[in-house]
């Protein structure tokens, strides 16, 4: 029999692959490498709270501004626009605008469903139960996805974020060392960056000193911090535009050489950005920024381009983030910090010195027993499983996985499965050995009675590691991932593997006087 039969090749082009993909991991060199996880490399834990009924009234704050601006286009005369988190209401002048009324009203919908009461010429407008459930759900995916954009832009590596609950997100950063990088993260991750273009309400903000939210609220207006001028400026409640018009940030430095903000809109935002300029010259428009009014310049002649600057003392540092904010869009819902973890390097250190402990002490004695109660054929089991423990790491490493504690677990645990499989075939080896047969006849037959058992077992475990990868929370993920990998190397090692290297041994096998130095049992006499 040829030394080099197939099996016996696998088996080898798994240890070259497993070993050759491992080493970057394991000694720090160039290569694709394996990702430690937030509690074995240390970093920054965090429960955010979204609060999905201001993505509710923001929506209906978006609907009041483009029904006001589409109602003037169509000379639909409209008045008393409000909106808050019941809906939007309005009264209509002229009862025969009525039906263009109604088409607007339609055009505005779009996909969304509307549920429109009529009370002769007032009018309220609110999403069915349906939409708003909906919008919320989709609030969260929304915000999972612009907090994953801004921690890749920001260059965090391999940040876990995922739901936690109905309306939580929980924010794993590894690496996070310095309180700076902690705040910058922080700050980054909450801030809602919802830009919007504001008109100052001129005639009434003379008395914002003495004004109060409430009586702002009742003249169609809204009360802001003014971070420029300092103090109170009154603004018109339904803004111009909003950022879901602005195409692009980025960091640009002024006439006197400090960095601030250039911002572009959209075809749709430069048009409306230049008729509300054109036909308010003299007039002011604030550019507000999570409700704060940034600039609130007069417009001396209309602003075609679609473009301005949103500049505020801020650091290079605080005006890249804020760029990177505005770029992956705006929340369009706010966030909180609910719960806020740090975790030290030296505890990820100590979790890894103590899982490679777990691990080489449980593979030791798992060696020790496979070599005495199974002889040679326990050293070849070993070598199975050595190989195995490279394969799992060189796949996390080739698709760029991260390795939690609960991954450690996944891997000791594989140790256990893997050693398993060994056990099975060496037992069904030995008890065809018993009856006498032939050395070839008995590695056959015991592969064959062993195969099916194995395959059992081992689909069984890797549905459930798909199942808890795909339904499981972090943690639960980095188990099954590292599970799942162990079980499909095992099969690999223990039923290829070992059965190629019996099979280039077998010449030898054959001729063996001592049944027990290579399977530790002898033929029952």
């Amino acid at each position: 029999m040829k030394l080099f039969n197939p099996r016996l090749i696998v088996f080898i082009c798994a240890l070259l692959l497993g070993v050759g993909f491992s080493v970057p991991s394991l000694l720090e060199t160039k290569g694709p490498k394996i990702t430690l996880g937030l509690d074995l490399r240390g970093g920054l834990n965090m429960l955010l709270g979204v609060q999905t009924d201001e993505a509710l009234k923001n929506k209906y704050l978006s609907l009041a501004s483009a029904l006001e601006y589409n109602a003037k286009k169509q000379n639909i005369l409209l008045k008393d626009i409000k909106s808050s988190l019941e809906g939007i209401s309005f009264e209509l002048l002229d009862e025969d605008e009525a039906k263009k009324l109604d088409a607007l009203l339609v055009e505005l919908q779009g996909h969304s469903q509307f549920e429109i009461k009529k009370e002769a010429e007032f009018y309220s407008v609110k999403l069915t139960p349906l939409e708003q459930e909906e919008l919320r759900k989709n609030t969260i995916l929304q915000v999972i996805g612009i907090i994953r954009n801004r921690l890749d832009q920001f260059g965090l590596a391999e940040p876990v974020v995922i739901q936690q609950g109905k309306e939580e997100i929980s924010v794993q950063l590894p690496g996070i060392k310095t309180l700076e990088e902690e705040r910058r993260a922080k700050e980054l991750i909450s801030r809602s960056a919802h830009l919007q273009m504001m008109a100052v309400d001129e005639e009434h903000n003379k008395d914002v000193m003495k004004m109060t939210d409430l009586e702002a609220q009742k003249l169609g207006s809204v009360l802001l911090s003014d971070v420029e001028m300092g103090g109170k400026i009154l603004l018109k409640a339904i803004p111009i535009l909003d950022g879901e018009m602005l195409t692009d940030a980025k960091v640009v430095y002024d006439q006197n050489n400090q960095p601030v903000v250039s911002f572009t809109l959209d075809a749709q935002g430069a048009k409306i950005f230049g008729d509300f300029s054109g036909a308010n010259v003299g007039k002011r428009m604030a550019i507000v920024l999570d409700n704060k009014v940034y600039s609130a310049p007069v417009i001396r002649e209309r602003i075609g381009g679609g473009s301005g600057q949103i500049s505020g003392n801020f650091s290079v540092a605080q005006a890249s983030d804020l760029a990177i904010a505005l770029r992956s869009g705006a929340m369009s819902a706010p966030i909180q910090v609910l719960e806020k973890r740090i975790i030290g390097p030296s505890l990820g250190k100590d979790s890894i010195k103590t899982s490679i402990i777990a691990l080489v002490g449980g593979f030791i004695l798992v060696m020790g027993f496979m070599v005495l109660y199974y002889s040679m054929a326990g050293v070849i089991a070993c070598m199975a499983l050595v190989v195995n423990l490279f394969l799992i790491v060189a796949v996390m490493a080739i698709f760029g996985a991260t390795l939690t504690l609960p991954g450690m677990a996944g891997i000791v645990l594989t140790v256990g499965i893997a050693v398993d499989a060994n056990i099975i075939i060496n037992e069904r080896i030995r008890e065809v050995l018993r009856e006498n047969e032939g050395i070839a006849k008995a590695i056959h037959l015991g592969y064959i009675n062993a195969s099916r058992a194995i395959f059992d077992s081992n689909i069984t475990s890797l549905i459930a590691s798909v199942l808890l990868y795909a339904y499981g929370t972090g943690a639960i993920k980095g188990f099954a991932l590292t599970t799942g990998i162990g079980i499909l190397a095992s099969i690999i090692t223990a039923i290829v593997g070992t059965q190629g290297i019996y099979q280039a041994l077998l010449p030898k096998l054959t001729q063996t006087k001592s049944l027990y130095f290579w399977f530790g049992v002898n033929k029952r006499a």
